[in-house]
């Protein structure tokens, strides 16, 4: 009877014992060991992060101020030749028609029928055309060019020429800078046979 009524009793100590021991053991090298690597890397790794995340983020600033200055360029060239583009088919499209206009100012001034009043006009729309980018072209005694002379006929061998030749102007060409408005309507002469046709 003294035996187990002693167990008794250090069984209970005991048990009132472990659960202060493990209390007390547990939470105590859990907080040391957190706490010292946090205050290594405050002390000595943010400060160096910082830093090269500065410079990182200012080279990627950088780079992308690059890039829209680049796009900005060549949004800029684009525009521009966008507008010139515009200007001369605007300029191509109002002056077209008005060459029909001044083949008709020609053949009257060939023909003296214009009176000086009417000479007057012609000359003024002819100066207004020109500086607006439309030149004449084609004149007796050009070599034949394909590119900008339409032949209309051959009219046979001519010996004071040394290639195909403008020997009458039928119409005249037009151009707007590089641009063909109307070729010049020719009628052409060869070299006289056995000379150099190129």
């Amino acid at each position: 009877m003294t035996d187990p009524s002693q167990d008794e009793q250090v069984r209970p100590e005991a048990a009132e014992d472990a659960p202060e021991a493990e209390e007390q053991d547990t939470p105590a090298p859990q907080p040391e060991e957190q706490l010292i690597p946090a205050e290594a890397d405050d002390q000595d790794g943010e400060p160096e992060d910082e830093l090269a995340v500065t410079r990182r983020q200012l080279a990627e600033r950088t780079s992308d101020l690059q890039r829209l200055q680049a796009e900005f360029v060549n949004y800029k060239r684009r525009v521009e030749r966008d507008r010139e583009l515009i200007r001369e088919n605007a300029t191509y499209a109002a002056l077209a028609p008005i060459v029909e206009v001044l083949d008709t100012v020609d053949r009257a001034r060939e023909h003296g029928d214009l009176d000086a009043g009417f000479q007057a006009v012609a000359d003024q729309l002819e100066r207004t055309v020109e500086r607006l980018g439309l030149t004449k072209f084609g004149a007796v005694g050009d070599p034949f060019d394909p590119t900008i002379h339409e032949a209309l006929s051959h009219i046979g061998e001519d010996p004071d020429v040394e290639v195909t030749t403008c020997k009458v102007i039928a119409k005249a060409g037009y151009r707007i800078g590089d641009r063909v408005v109307r070729a010049a309507q020719v009628l052409v002469v060869d070299p006289a046979s056995g000379e150099n046709t190129n």
